[in-house]
This record gives C-alpha cells, sequence and structure tokens, in this order.
C-alpha cells in the first residue's frame, strides 16, 4: 500500500516504535528516550491528528475529548490516520495540528489534564508536567 502520507505525519513512526519500547520497559530511561524522541519530531514540526467536533451554539470546533476513570478530561491525538482508525469509535472529523502548538493549548486548559497520544494502540498520557518537560520549558 503505498498511500501518499501527509508531510507533518512522516517521522511519527519514531514516536510509536519508542512508545512501544516504553510499554515492554516501563523505566525512566525509556521515558526520557519517548519524550525525546518527541521533543525532536516537535522540532521538526512534526503534526498529531486531532478529531473534532462542532461546538453547539458557536462557529469554532472542539478537540474531543476521553474522560479517564478518575474523572479527569483528556484531549487526544494520533501520530497518523492508521491509528485513529484502530479506534472503535466511527471516523470522525479530523484535522492535523503542530504538535508545539497543541501542546501549547493544553499547557493553557485549565480543564484539561493533558494529551493520550494514540489512545487505541501504543499509547502514552502526557500530563502536563511531561508536556513540560517534552517541550523544554
Amino acid at each position: 500500500m503505498n498511500r501518499p502520507k501527509d508531510e507533518g505525519l512522516n517521522g511519527n513512526e519514531k514516536i510509536e516504535q519508542a512508545v512501544y519500547a516504553l510499554q515492554q520497559e516501563a523505566t525512566q530511561e525509556q521515558l526520557a528516550h519517548t519524550l525525546t524522541v518527541i521533543r525532536r519530531r516537535m522540532k521538526e514540526h512534526g503534526q498529531f491528528v486531532v478529531a473534532v467536533e462542532p461546538s453547539l451554539g458557536s462557529e469554532q470546533m472542539q478537540l474531543r475529548t476521553i474522560r479517564t476513570a478518575d474523572g479527569a478530561s483528556w484531549w487526544y491525538a494520533f501520530t497518523s490516520f492508521e491509528e485513529e482508525l484502530k479506534g472503535a469509535e466511527p471516523v470522525q472529523s479530523t484535522f492535523l495540528v503542530d504538535m508545539d502548538k497543541l501542546f501549547d493549548a493544553a499547557l493553557a486548559v485549565p480543564e484539561i489534564s493533558g494529551i493520550i497520544l494514540n489512545p487505541w494502540n501504543r499509547t502514552i498520557q502526557l500530563d502536563k508536567t511531561l508536556i513540560r518537560i517534552t517541550k523544554g520549558s
């Protein structure tokens, strides 16, 4: 299958590989490596796929959220369209967004706990602390 890829998603397979390795061996070193891989992709102007839904009574779109067992709300994003299609939900409206901008937005929205990357498969929960570490700020 030689499907054309969106430029901004090229290289995101490195993130998937790092997250897979982290799932196999959940150590501080592997977490640091995974965050470094995400940071590199961010600095290369990498993008994520995000699901959006229309905001009632507004022209704006809102990022879709997932509520975790503890009641926290998280945005979710995907490293590729293939990852998005692994979910149980029907295909949704999606957009590409710069990683850097998504991280900044997540840090600025108090009711969001962070971003869950690839919630259906090679998953990592980036809370605000991990996002700040990834951004290097």
